[in-house]
């Protein structure tokens, strides 16, 4: 295949949720040849208090599950399927379909099997809108024995089907085990499918077609009205999706990272905005602000430890994190100084081993004290740019002070892509809001 003229595009449920976001969809998809592999996400809500079409085959299964009726649940996910249809004006009949879903469902064929049948049923009604070819998702794409997903496998046979499709739409979210069984991704993994299907296709970009415009530099409700950001690497995405910001599926990166293929987050009810290209390696656009974006998480604890000539003590860092893993608990950074060692935690790692875990490291460390303080929230700085500016440490730490927020943590890689620091779970928004306002002008 040639990259060159080829795109693969997934919308989400928002932009499928009725008959006219897909008279948007179409109009996307057929503005450019190029974009011949389509991906699309079960229906979702067309108005604040409705109700996602997967949200109501898990209610289906579940009342199924108690030996319950599910007729008039069932019968709301018809009226879905059937208001597009009639809308679209289609001559189709999916009864057949319902028929075979309504049966196993009441069979207990499995909650993956429920959840899937969303996005099947919207990928056969846009394959006949579109007059595209429909390829169940279920025969090329692959689940291991234990769950995993199965790249290689699936990216062998889904290429080879895929040549055989100048057109063609692919449901999103799940796949099939070795018992032809359906496995769905985690929730929102529609957006991994269409970077499978990208990375397949030798796709010269993968397009996520969602209900906003790319990603912003900050938290819309923290910081009015941020700017968005136009380039952004896989790595700062990473970085800043680690830490809380939310825009497409962490694990869609891997697919196509891998293969250096570029992602475009576009808005169907906008296309006419730029939205945010995510890229391999860094390129110009990447270094014209200090810095990407800001993220973080509120709710951790700091256990700090200090002991005279910590430094010269073999395995001392060795037996703080080796109390840490007897207890089946993870750390998010581990800031250190000569005589300090501080590790921070989830409050939710915590929940019932915090006493343990201070006991053991007093046992096997003898620590002249250890401090434990929670409330604890860490906001990551992140950008490619800050390797190519004098002073960002200071213009943020300068910002911080200015706005009366104490700094209980401070962690950067050696990388110089992100500043980490860790503030009082109070001061959070004061200090996001600091932050920008001291970068972006």
């Amino acid at each position: 295949m040639n990259s060159e003229n080829i795109k693969t595009v997934k919308f989400g449920g928002s932009s499928l949720a009725s008959g006219e976001q897909f008279r948007k969809v179409r109009d996307i998809i057929t503005a450019d040849p190029e974009r011949r592999y389509v991906v699309p996400s079960a229906p979702g809500k067309r108005f604040g208090d409705d109700t996602k079409v997967t949200d109501l085959l898990y209610a289906c299964y579940e009342k199924a599950s108690r030996g319950e009726n599910i007729d008039v649940i069932f019968d709301r996910i018809k009226e879905r399927y059937d208001s597009i249809i009639a809308d679209l004006g289609l001559d189709m009949t999916l009864e057949r379909d319902y028929a075979e879903i309504e049966s196993a469902l009441i069979h207990k064929t499995g909650r993956d099997y429920a959840a899937s049948r969303g996005e099947y049923l919207n990928g056969k009604i846009l394959a006949r809108y579109l007059g595209y070819d429909f390829i169940d998702a279920a025969d090329v794409i692959f689940f291991r024995e234990n769950g995993g997903f199965d790249s290689e496998k699936t990216n062998e046979i889904l290429s080879a089907a895929l040549k055989r499709h100048t057109h063609a739409v692919i449901p999103g979210f799940y796949g099939s085990m070795p018992n032809d069984t359906i496995k769905t991704f985690s929730r929102g993994g529609s957006d991994i499918t269409g970077s499978i299907v990208a990375r397949a296709s030798f796709s010269s970009i993968y397009e996520n077609w969602t209900d906003v415009s790319g990603f912003l530099m900050a938290d819309p409700r923290i910081v009015k009205d941020p700017k968005s950001i136009s380039t952004i690497t896989y790595r700062e995405l990473r970085e800043l999706s680690y830490m809380g910001a939310t825009v497409l599926h962490e694990d869609a990166i891997f697919p196509v990272h891998r293969a250096g293929i570029p992602t475009a987050i576009k808005n169907t009810n906008a296309p006419e905005e730029p939205g945010t290209l995510i890229v391999a390696e860094p390129v110009e656009a990447c270094f014209r602000r200090p810095i990407t974006g800001i993220a973080g998480h509120k709710d951790f604890t700091l256990i700090s430890i200090e002991k005279a000539m910590m430094n010269s003590e073999l395995g001392f860092g060795r037996r703080v994190l080796q109390a840490l893993e007897d207890f089946g608990v993870s750390f998010e950074h581990l800031p250190t100084g000569i005589d300090t060692m501080c590790v921070v935690i989830p409050d939710r790692e915590l929940t019932s081993t915090r006493a343990q875990i201070v006991s053991r490291i007093r046992e096997t460390c003898q620590p002249d004290s250890i401090e434990v303080s929670n409330g604890l929230a860490l906001i990551a700085t992140v950008g490619h740019g800050m390797v190519r500016t004098r002073g960002t440490a200071a213009r943020l730490f300068n910002a911080l002070s200015e706005a009366n927020v104490n700094v209980r943590m401070i962690d950067q890689g050696s990388s110089e892509l992100n500043i980490i620091v860790g503030v009082d779970v109070a001061d959070f928004e004061t200090a996001v809001r600091a932050i920008y306002h001291a970068f972006v002008k």
